[in-house]
């Protein structure tokens, strides 16, 4: 994965599954998203953290900070996306074909990535870098190549004076 897609083709680039606490992460094609629960067949999801995402950009920039040319996968994350920025947005909603991820928050790199290259901890720490874990909305098949895109908030009503 070492090219970049254009700002205006936001989209999956790869989608990993892991098998066990610590184990390997499983690059597949498609997987599905399962509602108020992640990724189907992906341990490690909790209620909070159903689903991990990671802007490949950052990934990229970070590792040039360190020297490193790491595969995204050492991130650990559940997708990597491009073309989308990830960073400040708890709370919103992000649309992959018919299922909906609620960003809930920033995630922290840990040490994990210093056996990645040393200095990748600290590289991650900065702006969101090391992505955002999110809960699923809608569930549905994602696919590598589907296009992203954040959902646009309702309008709320005027109130009545």
């Amino acid at each position: 994965m070492t090219s970049r897609s254009a700002p205006s083709d936001p989209r999956i680039v790869a989608i990993y599954l892991k098998r066990a606490h610590r184990g390997p992460m499983d690059p597949v094609a498609e997987a599905t998203l399962v509602a108020g629960k992640g990724l189907d067949g992906n341990v490690d999801r909790s209620r909070r953290r159903q689903v991990t995402l990671l802007e490949l950009e950052n990934w990229q920039q970070s590792t040039a900070d360190v020297g490193s040319h790491a595969d995204p996968s050492r991130r650990r994350a559940n997708i990597v996306v491009t073309g989308i920025s990830l960073a400040h947005t708890r709370g919103r909603v992000l649309r992959i074909g018919n299922a909906r991820l609620a960003v809930g928050g920033e995630l922290t790199p840990c040490e994990r990535m210093d056996e990645v290259h040393e200095g990748l901890q600290a590289a991650l720490r900065s702006d969101w870098r090391a992505g955002v874990f999110a809960q699923v909305l809608d569930g549905g098949v994602i696919r590598v190549g589907d296009p992203i895109a954040w959902e646009i908030a309702a309008e709320m009503p005027a109130q009545a004076s």
